[in-house]
């Protein structure tokens, strides 16, 4: 799975939330000022050329939707930035969020509940 730059992931956010969409809807979703038209149409020909998305004609436009799963992206990558950052251990990761006063006690707790629960299911 190639990286994706963050004007593709913001891009890419916007197509998991819309489900099957066009470029208009895509543009629709940026904040003011948003950005030109064409600038997300060749965004969105870049994400389809990773694989990212795939394309439908409809009528004389194209729908676009996602080929990759949000979860699936996710996991490439955190795997990756953990890998690369904490050496590849998840408990590194938590600790240096919970020394920078990221996370709270109640966090952690809520954290360790829901690691406990996925044991039982």
């Amino acid at each position: 799975m190639e990286k994706l730059t963050p004007q593709e992931e913001q891009t890419m956010r916007y197509v998991w939330t819309l489900g099957p969409c066009f470029v208009k809807d895509i543009v629709a979703c940026f904040d003011e000022p948003r950005p030109p038209y064409t600038t997300v149409a060749s965004i969105v020909k870049n994400l389809e050329r990773k694989g990212y998305v795939g394309v439908r004609r409809v009528g004389n436009t194209y729908q676009y939707s996602a080929h990759v799963a949000e979860d699936d992206y996710k996991r490439a990558f955190m795997g990756h930035f953990v890998r690369s950052y904490f050496n590849d251990s998840y408990m590194e990761l938590v600790s240096f969020f919970s020394r920078e006063h990221k996370l709270s006690a109640d966090d952690l707790k809520e954290i360790l509940r829901l690691i406990e629960k996925g044991e039982t299911e």
